[in-house]
C-alpha cells in the first residue's frame, strides 16, 4: 500500500515532485523513491506503506532493465503467489506483489489487469516507447487522479491535494458542486470539485503517449454478468458463494505485518467476523476496532459484543466526543479534497488512528453486501423492487436547491445511470455498484485510513463475489420484504441466530443532534465561511440563514443539506 505519483511531459520541474512526495508522505511513511526518465520527459515516484516484503528489496519505482518498463504500484494483488507461479522464467529480485505485476504486463501487456485479484492503481513508463500506461483496479477501491490541460504538463496522483502541492492551479469547479448542491451526488463520475482534475474511472486505464491522453474501460460489470439469471438450484449458488467468500478473506490475510478488522453490529460484519473464523481459526486473537458515540440510539454496541461471545478477539471501542469533531474535520477535509460523508466518516478516521497506535498496519472491512445482494431499504420498496429512485430520493430528501442563486442552480448536471440490465433491480444495484453508494465510500474510506497509514482490505469487494450475485434472480435476494435472502441463509452457517435475524441497521451518528446542539457554534462558524466565498455568487444569504434558522429549531429531520454548507466552508479553508 502507497502513495503514488508522476509526471509526464515538457516544463515540469524535479522539485515538484519532491513536493509530491512531501504531501503523500502519510499514505507511505516506510520508504520514499523517484525515477526520473532519461529523456526528461517522465518522472515517478513513490511512498511505500511496507506490507509485503519489508526489506530493501521492495523499494518502488521498479524498474527492468531489459525492457526499460518502471512501475509504481499502490494496492494490493492478493494472488501474486499464484502468477509468480506462473511467471516463474522472470528473475524475480524481490518477494512482492508490484515485481509480479511488472513481470505479467511485460509478458501480457495491458490484457493483465484482467488476471489480477485485488486492489490497485498503477503507473508503468515505458522508457523505449515514452509511453505511459495507468490503470485503477474494477471497483476503483484505490484512487487514481490527474490533472490535464493542453499545453501543460500532466500530474498524477493518489490524492488531490497531491496534485496543489505540485503547483496545479485551486480552482472550484462550479458544476460540480452546483450539482452536489442540487442533487447530493458526487464521485458519480470522473468530475471532481476541482477544475482541470479528473478522476480515472473505476475499472478503466488510460495512456498517455506524445502528449495525448487515451481513456477506456477494461472491466465492465453487466457484460461480464450477461443477462441470463442463474437457473441452478439456491444451495449449489450458496456453496460456490462461499467457497469463493472464504477464499477472498484468505487470500487478504496475505500480510508481513498485523491484520486487524473494522467491526460494526450489521450483518456483513457479523459475516465477515465469522469468515475470518473460518479461514483463520476459532481461537484468533485478531484484534476489532469498532466506534460509538455515546448515544444508545445509534452505537452497536450491544450487537458487537454479542458477535463476539465465545471468542478471543480483543475489542477496541473508541468513542467519539463533539469536541474533536472541528479540528478533526478540518484534518480529513484536507486529505478528502472533496465533501466526505459527515461524522460517520469523522469517526472511522479516529478509530483508525487507533489501530495504528495498536500496531495494526491492515484493517478488513465489510463494504459491498449490500449492492450485492439488495441490501438497502429502496430495493424492496412496494416489495418487487420498483420504488422510487435512491438517486430522486436523495435530491428530494435532504437537499436545498432553493437556497442556491438561479444561475448557479442551472450549473448542475443531469445524470442518469445507466440500464444494462432487462430488470429494475439490478440496474439499481448496479448505480450502487458503480455511480454512488461504492465510489463515495471507497473515496471517503481510502483517504481516512491512509491518513492514518493504514492499509484498508474490501474482501467483499472481490469481482467474484459480485459476478455470482448479479446473476442471481429477485427472489434470491428480496423474499416477503426481506432483503439479503440468499446471504442470510448462508449466514447461519457462520453466525449467530440473533444476529442473521437482526434489522438492517444504516451507519449512524447523531450528527443531526449534535449540529444543533455542542456543535452549532461550529457548524454556524462553518456556514458563514461559506457565504463569505460565495454569498450572491452561489449562495442566496438569506435564504440559507432562514434553513438553518429554521433547522436549529428543529424543523425537519435531515442534516444532509446543513452538512453540505459545511462542506463548502471546510473547503474554502483548505
Amino acid at each position: 500500500m502507497c502513495g503514488i505519483s508522476g509526471i509526464v511531459g515538457r516544463g515540469w520541474k524535479p522539485c515538484q515532485l519532491d513536493a509530491m512526495i512531501a504531501s503523500q508522505r502519510h499514505r507511505g511513511p516506510d520508504m520514499e523513491g523517484r525515477y526520473f526518465d532519461p529523456n526528461g520527459l517522465a518522472a515517478l515516484a513513490l511512498n511505500r506503506l511496507s506490507i509485503l516484503d519489508l526489506s530493501e528489496a521492495g523499494r518502488q519505482p521498479m524498474t527492468d532493465r531489459e525492457t526499460g518498463l518502471t512501475i509504481v504500484l499502490n494496492g494490493e494483488i492478493y494472488n501474486f503467489l499464484e502468477l509468480r507461479q506462473e511467471l516463474s522464467d522472470y528473475p524475480y529480485h524481490s518477494h512482492t506483489d508490484t515485481e509480479v505485476v511488472l513481470a505479467a504486463y511485460r509478458k501480457w501487456g495491458e490484457s493483465c489487469l484482467d488476471r489480477f485479484l485485488g486492489m490497485f492503481a498503477l503507473l508503468i513508463w515505458d522508457e523505449r516507447k515514452q509511453r505511459l500506461f495507468a490503470a485503477r483496479d474494477r471497483f476503483g477501491v484505490k484512487p487514481l487522479h490527474y490533472y490535464s490541460r493542453d499545453g501543460e504538463p500532466t500530474f498524477i496522483a493518489s490524492e488531490i491535494q497531491t496534485l496543489f502541492a505540485a503547483g496545479v492551479p485551486k480552482r472550484m469547479k462550479a458544476s460540480t458542486w452546483a450539482t452536489y448542491l442540487v442533487h447530493g451526488l458526487h464521485d458519480h463520475s470522473s468530475q471532481t470539485f476541482w477544475e482541470d482534475i479528473y478522476s480515472l474511472p473505476p475499472g478503466h486505464s488510460f495512456t498517455w503517449e506524445a502528449g495525448r491522453i487515451s481513456v477506456k474501460c477494461w472491466y465492465n460489470l453487466p457484460e461480464r454478468v450477461g443477462q441470463e439469471f442463474d437457473q441452478r438450484p439456491a444451495e449449489v449458488v450458496q456453496e460456490e458463494y462461499l467457497a469463493l467468500l472464504k477464499d477472498s478473506v484468505k487470500l487478504r490475510f496475505r500480510s508481513d505485518v498485523p491484520v486487524g478488522i473494522n467491526l460494526s453490529g450489521g450483518l456483513d460484519s457479523s459475516i465477515l467476523l465469522g469468515l475470518v473464523q473460518a479461514v483463520h481459526g476459532t481461537d484468533s486473537k485478531m484484534e476489532t476496532f469498532t466506534y460509538i458515540t455515546g448515544d444508545a440510539r445509534y452505537d452497536e454496541l450491544p450487537w458487537v459484543n454479542l458477535m463476539l461471545e465465545g471468542t478471543q478477539h480483543p475489542s477496541l471501542v473508541y468513542q467519539l466526543l463533539p469536541d474533536e469533531v472541528p479540528s478533526l474535520a478540518e484534518s480529513v477535509q484536507r486529505h478528502e479534497s472533496e465533501p466526505f460523508g459527515g461524522l460517520p466518516t469523522l469517526a472511522y478516521a479516529r478509530l483508525f488512528e487507533h489501530a495504528r497506535a495498536r500496531g495494526v498496519t491492515v484493517v478488513m472491512d465489510g463494504q459491498g453486501m449490500d449492492e450485492q445482494w439488495a441490501g438497502y431499504d429502496y430495493y424492496a420498496a412496494n416489495g418487487n423492487g420498483s420504488g422510487a429512485s435512491p438517486i430522486q430520493g436523495t435530491r428530494q430528501r435532504t437537499t436545498r436547491p432553493e437556497c442556491l442563486l438561479e444561475d448557479f442552480r442551472a450549473q448542475a448536471e443531469q445524470f442518469t445511470p445507466p440500464a444494462p440490465f432487462g430488470d429494475t433491480l439490478r440496474n439499481r444495484q448496479y448505480a450502487d455498484a458503480r455511480y454512488t453508494k461504492i465510489p463515495r465510500a471507497l473515496r471517503f474510506n481510502d483517504r481516512i485510513s491512509m491518513r492514518a497509514s493504514i492499509e484498508l482490505r474490501e474482501p467483499f469487494l472481490d469481482h467474484r463475489l459480485f459476478e455470482v450475485a448479479f446473476r442471481q434472480p429477485k427472489e434470491r435476494k428480496i423474499e416477503n420484504g426481506t432483503r439479503k435472502k440468499l446471504l442470510r441463509d448462508l449466514a447461519r452457517h457462520l453466525i449467530s441466530k440473533p444476529v442473521v435475524e437482526a434489522p438492517k441497521r444504516p451507519v449512524q451518528t447523531p450528527q443531526r443532534e449534535w449540529l444543533r446542539g455542542p456543535l452549532r457554534p461550529w457548524a454556524e462558524e462553518c456556514l458563514e465561511t461559506a457565504l463569505q466565498h460565495y454569498a450572491n455568487v452561489w449562495l442566496d444569504p438569506d435564504r440559507v440563514r432562514e434553513q438553518w434558522g429554521m433547522y436549529c429549531w428543529g424543523l425537519g429531520d435531515n442534516s444532509f443539506h446543513v452538512w453540505q454548507w459545511i462542506s463548502l466552508g471546510l473547503a474554502c479553508r483548505s
